[in-house]
């Protein structure tokens, strides 16, 4: 264990150092392809680190921070200006969070700054993002995935997938088919990442089906899309009917392709087991 946490400080020690890279071609370069190619080494190395470990948690937090969204966003006009404050960079990079935009108050600013101790002490819950909003009271898989399931990741593959490839395709499709192709290769580059996630835990060869999983939730994505295109509020059903089916399907198809590759694996007991070893060796400390 105590290698274990030595490889880990290591790994993220030298994440800072990329990081610090990343911040330098950021603010060097603008957003296109020589700041992708400048960062090229830095994708290949944050998806080298992981392997670096061998405990399950440590691994799938530090692959999931890092090759989740990673120096990707550095590539394309998707961070806060690099100019602004060197921390924020970091956080943007590697984790999955949102920055919000500063207001211009008006007025008295200093009753405002006097405030402030109060309103964090009051409301720091309401500050930072929540993860998910609700996901079991989704009414349509674009409900799910939009609007409710795991909001802070979302934003990695529409801002740095959809959002991009949808404005190059639009000059040469209609609208409709590159919005479906912008929706079909976000969920494709999601079930990529997760398939990377998968390895780095796992150590196994890939089956690709939580690939496949992403895929088909992509798919239906599309499907619906344009169900609701043709069918528009003539065929509405209810929330109590809708809300079922969603979760139902979701539930129905993370079972057939997400969850099975870990449990075949014993990513799942091994987590368990080191959560116990690891609270095991606290105890003689307390």
């Amino acid at each position: 264990m105590e290698e274990e946490a030595r490889n880990f400080i290591n790994v993220w020690l030298t994440v800072l150092s990329c990081v610090c890279y990343c911040y330098f071609i950021s603010s060097s370069l603008p957003p296109g392809k020589l700041r992708l190619f400048s960062l090229l080494p830095i994708f290949s190395l944050f998806a080298a680190l992981p392997l670096r470990l061998s405990t399950i948690l440590p691994t799938g937090i530090t692959s999931f921070f890092i090759t989740y969204k990673g120096p990707l966003s550095s590539s394309l006009d998707s961070h806060p200006d690099p100019s602004k404050s060197f921390f924020l960079f970091i956080l943007f990079t590697c984790f999955p969070i949102k920055i919000r935009q500063a207001q211009d108050y008006h007025g008295q600013p200093k009753r405002v700054l006097l405030l402030y101790p109060c309103m964090l002490y009051l409301y720091v819950d309401m500050i930072l993002q929540m993860p998910s909003d609700e996901p079991y009271l989704s009414t349509s898989f674009q409900d799910f995935w939009g609007r409710r399931w795991n909001l802070t990741v979302t934003n990695a593959p529409q801002h740095t997938v959809y959002k991009p490839l949808k404005s190059f395709l639009e000059p040469h499709l209609w609208a409709a088919w590159a919005t479906a192709a912008a929706v079909m290769a976000a969920f494709l580059v999601s079930g990529l990442m997760h398939e990377l996630l998968y390895y780095d835990v796992t150590r196994a060869r890939p089956t690709w089906e939580v690939t496949g999983f992403f895929v088909l939730q992509g798919a239906c994505v599309v499907v619906e899309v344009v169900a609701k295109a043709a069918v528009g509020e003539r065929w509405r059903l209810s929330r109590a009917v809708l809300t079922p089916l969603t979760v139902g399907f979701m539930a129905a198809t993370a079972m057939w392709l997400f969850f099975p590759q870990l449990i075949w694996n014993g990513a799942d007991a091994r987590a368990i087991k080191e959560c116990k070893a690891f609270v095991e060796g606290l105890r003689p400390k307390f």
